[in-house]
């Protein structure tokens, strides 16, 4: 029999740190805005933070804080944003958290809105590691192949750390080390309050860092321990273009894994993106040269690509999509869209449906067993079930001004290269001729026709076209015509 884990000790309250300009990305987007896998950076360390049940989530916010304050309005109510309105270090930072919602007692956890790789459960680790050592502080460290560019963590005999020494003030043998401060810190919250209030500026920076109420508690008497990441790449923040790529990709793969353990094919890993609200049941195949965005979801059996971007799009069991474009549309069970087919919002097939070759359908149902083969616009239209619409068809939904509905009932077949010019009915089992301009309704069981008669013009090209190349082909077949009739 399992014994269930214990729960991580849930902390007081989560600070994340996010109101740095990010001047390296070299963008008018907040750096906390970027996305990574259909997420934003500061919405992945909050999701982490989530997992261990703060009582209390703050944001520290301060460059371009009206886009980063009004987003987290809508995507995280359950955070409070503090203003940093002066960005003078970490330290500052935190006692400005302080400040505004008062002494926290209990653990406060520390962490920054660009780290998007950092887990919960490593989180859940250092708070865990904190409360067993009965720690003031513990900082979140990481043994890295290159720490060039890192603070080292120096510890004593005991393992407890003794200070974090920044390159440029280290030794040769300091350097050395490949432990390095991620700048995650767990603090007792009461000792942090204290602590915050004496860091000094006296740096070439003149700020207030947060590595120095380490320093301050340390001198005290009060014990400063470490958990060690068990993958260092977590804890790389993304402070360029470069570094926000090399995030994608790590994160991209992390939930690809995920899938494919859970019992999803995924045929090529490297040429497949997803987002993390995307959901996929077992047995779906995703094919190579494939994205899926927003809450795409796609039920047991489907098979998506190659070469398909599905976006907040539903795929039920067993269906297929090629090649195609889709966004906001629902596929239902064992039905087939593509290739080079262009589903948008509002569009819905039934169940064995078909969207084929160059169809675009946008906020129109397809009823069951219904087929838009290819070369086909479908806009604002209600198709019944058993319905079939010839190849260059177009549902005419717009006068300019207004957008109209069409609707076709069950069993009508619609001709090639006709014209469905709404608002118009065509029945049950009704038919319209190849090439018509329906604008009037069709009855049920009857045909609409609504093309002019042929006309043929005899020896026109050689009239009036005398001198091409369609007239000299036209006049040798026709002196051939007039020696085979001779002939006989």
């Amino acid at each position: 029999m399992s014994v269930p884990r214990p729960n991580p000790v849930s902390p007081a309250a989560v600070i994340v740190l996010a109101a740095g300009e990010g001047t390296r990305m070299k963008s008018q987007t907040p750096k906390v805005l970027h996305e990574v896998c259909g997420r934003t950076l500061v919405d992945h360390m909050l999701a982490a933070a989530r997992e261990l049940d703060p009582a209390q989530l703050v944001v520290v916010i301060g460059h371009a804080r009206e886009l980063v304050g009004g987003h987290l309005a809508e995507t995280s109510p359950d955070a409070r944003a503090v203003v940093q309105r002066e960005q003078r270090g970490t330290g500052h930072a935190v006692r400005t958290v302080l400040e505004e919602v008062g002494t926290i007692a209990g653990t406060v956890l520390v962490t920054y809105g660009d780290t998007p790789l950092l887990r919960g459960e490593t989180l859940a680790g250092l708070l865990v590691r904190h409360a067993e050592d009965g720690n003031a502080v513990t900082v979140l460290t990481a043994e890295v192949p290159a720490p060039t560019g890192y603070g080292r963590i120096i510890r004593d005999e005991a393992g407890a750390v003794l200070e974090i020494v920044e390159e440029k003030d280290a030794t040769p043998a300091q350097r050395a080390l490949r432990e390095i401060n991620s700048g995650v810190y767990a603090f007792d919250g009461l000792l942090l309050a204290d602590a915050v209030k004496r860091v000094s500026t006296d740096n070439a920076q003149g700020e207030e860092y947060l590595t120095d109420v380490l320093s301050i508690l340390r001198e005290e008497g009060h014990r400063v321990g470490a958990h060690v990441a068990a993958d260092y790449v977590e804890v790389e923040g993304v402070n360029d273009r470069v570094q926000l790529a090399f995030a994608r990709k790590v994160l991209n793969r992390r939930l690809l894994e995920a899938h494919m353990r859970a019992g999803v094919t995924v045929v090529d890993p490297e040429s497949v993106w997803v987002d993390v609200q995307v959901t996929l049941e077992p047995d779906v195949t995703v094919f190579q040269n494939t994205q899926l965005r927003g809450a795409t979801h796609a039920e047991t059996g489907a098979e998506i690509g190659p070469g398909a971007t599905l976006t907040d799009t539903r795929v039920g069991p067993g269906a297929k999509v090629r090649n195609a474009v889709c966004e906001s549309a629902v596929i239902g069970p064992e039905a087939q869209v593509g290739p080079y087919a262009y589903l948008r919002p509002g569009a819905e097939l039934g169940v064995r449906a078909k969207a084929g070759t160059f169809v675009e359908i946008k906020n129109s149902t397809v009823g069951d067993r219904s087929k838009v083969p290819h070369l086909t616009y479908v806009g604002d239209a209600t198709l019944g079930v058993d319905v079939n619409v010839g190849a260059s068809t177009v549902f005419v939904n717009y006068d300019g001004v207004d957008k109209h509905r069409t609707t076709v009932r069950d069993g009508a077949f619609i001709g090639c290269d006709t014209s469905l010019v709404a608002p118009v009915t065509v029945g049950d089992g009704a038919y319209t001729a190849a090439g018509s301009v329906i604008n009037e309704d069709v009855p049920p069981g009857a045909i609409g026709v609504a093309r002019a008669r042929q006309r043929t013009i005899e020896k026109w090209v050689l009239r009036r076209r005398a001198g091409t190349k369609s007239a000299a082909a036209a006049q040798k077949a026709l002196a051939e015509q007039e020696q085979q009739e001779s002939g006989t």
